[in-house]
């Protein structure tokens, strides 16, 4: 072996991977796009457009946001399964852009109607519904097995990242250049994103080794495929992992609701502290993305730990009505909020079997977020009847059973021998086994996920 591959090694994986680097840097545009329309949307309503129902009108917005990847699992994981990804990812960032574009063209011309903004919402998050599932399913077919890890915490930072661009932009278009604004940079970004995907080569079904269907590997057949409700059956670890978290995000997620009416009621601020606020959130997820792997202990004492200092953290504005208190807990909760991702999925990424992965996460993406529109309307609604100091310790409140929850789950490490023998079994024959002890840059992930021993 040459000095030079040792040396490429030790380059970040989206730079020593040109193609999921590349398509990484789509995912980051689709994803800040669609995040500041979000945001954009939710200063324009609460700040400008809603009235005395600001409330109500943006958790309904975030709301209809969210129904989607809820809506459209079963649709999404059958597509993910059944396309090639390059043709998945590069479909849904192009249709998001000519939504964008289109509604653009209507801001320019003439006065939004409220509904408009709503449908156009509904639109682009179901292709960003598509996308991202696309994406986490095609990690392992654009990476080797020991990279799996290190691009699966750039994946999940680009959610901080699109938190920290859209959250930053957003409330500064909208006060700057209104409404049109945002929805033009949100085409302009889509677009790129479609060209960027269609520029670049995947590989082939046969050297990607976990491709969708097609690519078992010459003279072997593929594995006959289950239905959501029977790949969650056969993992019941993970089945429980999942409620646990779909609780949780009732009360992290209503933080995109609370934020804008706490800086609008007691801040009395502007679009500009809205945007420190997302920016203090992106930040400290895009920090926890990318340490979380590096923390001792296992994945369930580190996220009930995460939780239980969440709960803290978007407790503390409600105790103390200061900016900087605010801007400190989002940073905090935000750092929590990566580390759980990045532990979490890299773990599900081995345990699930190769043929049910798109299905996964699919469902994942569905069943975390099918509390997001229950949160928006719960917490909007709340934002309209009580102030937005008491919400935060609603938020608070409600966490505290839940880390006590997971901590309880992973206690023994008893049900996960349950997953990874039913993962091992599933990708025998494969080449490519789920179930792997990692030692990567990014931190080991061990596959007991009880207390460290």
């Amino acid at each position: 072996m040459t000095a030079s591959p040792a040396r490429s090694r030790q380059l970040p994986v989206v730079l020593r991977n040109r193609t999921f680097g590349a398509v990484w840097s789509a995912q980051v545009l689709t994803q800040a796009a669609g995040r500041m329309f979000q945001v954009g949307v939710v200063w324009w309503l609460v700040g400008y457009a809603a009235g005395a129902d600001r409330g109500l009108a943006s958790g309904a917005f975030l709301a209809v946001s969210t129904l989607p990847a809820v809506a459209l699992a079963p649709l999404v994981a059958s597509l993910i399964a059944r396309r090639p990804h390059r043709t998945v990812l590069g479909g849904a960032a192009a249709v998001a852009g000519l939504v964008a574009a289109g509604t653009a063209g209507w801001t320019y011309a003439a006065t939004l109607p409220m509904g408009v903004a709503y449908a156009a919402a509904l639109l682009l998050a179901g292709c960003q519904a598509v996308f991202d599932p696309c994406l986490t399913t095609a990690v392992p077919e654009l990476v080797d097995d020991e990279d799996i890890e290190a691009a699966t915490g750039f994946e999940l930072a680009t959610q901080s990242l699109a938190g920290l661009a859209g959250g930053l932009l957003g409330p500064l278009v909208v006060d700057s250049w209104g409404l049109a604004g945002i929805v033009a940079g949100c085409a302009g970004a889509y677009l790129l994103a479609a060209a960027l995907i269609g520029a670049t080569g995947f590989p082939s079904a046969a050297t990607a080794g976990a491709g969708t269907g097609p690519g078992t590997g010459a003279g072997e057949q593929e594995p006959p495929r289950r239905t959501l409700r029977q790949i969650l059956a056969g993992l019941p670890f993970i089945r429980r992992v999942l409620i646990c978290f779909a609780a949780a995000n009732v009360f992290t997620t209503a933080v995109f609701v609370v934020m804008p009416l706490y800086t609008r009621s007691v801040l009395h601020a502007d679009g500009s502290t809205v945007a420190a606020l997302e920016a203090a959130l992106g930040v400290g997820t895009l920090v926890g993305s990318f340490t979380g792997g590096r923390l001792p202990g296992s994945p369930t004492a580190v996220g009930a730990g995460c939780l239980a200092l969440t709960a803290a953290a978007l407790g503390l504005p409600g105790l103390l009505a200061a900016q900087t208190a605010a801007v400190g807990a989002l940073a905090v909760a935000g750092w929590c909020v990566g580390v759980i991702g990045v532990r979490f999925v890299a773990l599900f990424q081995r345990l699930v079997p190769v043929a049910d992965r798109p299905g996964f996460f699919a469902v994942m993406q569905a069943l975390l977020g099918a509390t997001f529109p229950l949160s928006s309307l719960v917490f909007g609604v709340l934002g309209d009847q009580l102030s937005p100091r008491t919400l935060c310790l609603v938020q608070a409140l409600g966490l505290v059973p839940v880390a006590a929850a997971l901590w309880w789950l992973g206690r023994g490490g008893r049900t996960v021998p349950q997953d990874a023998d039913v993962s091992a079994d599933a990708d025998a024959g494969t080449g490519l086994g789920s179930v792997v002890d990692a030692g990567t840059d990014t931190g080991a992930v061990a596959i007991t996920v009880g207390e460290p021993r």
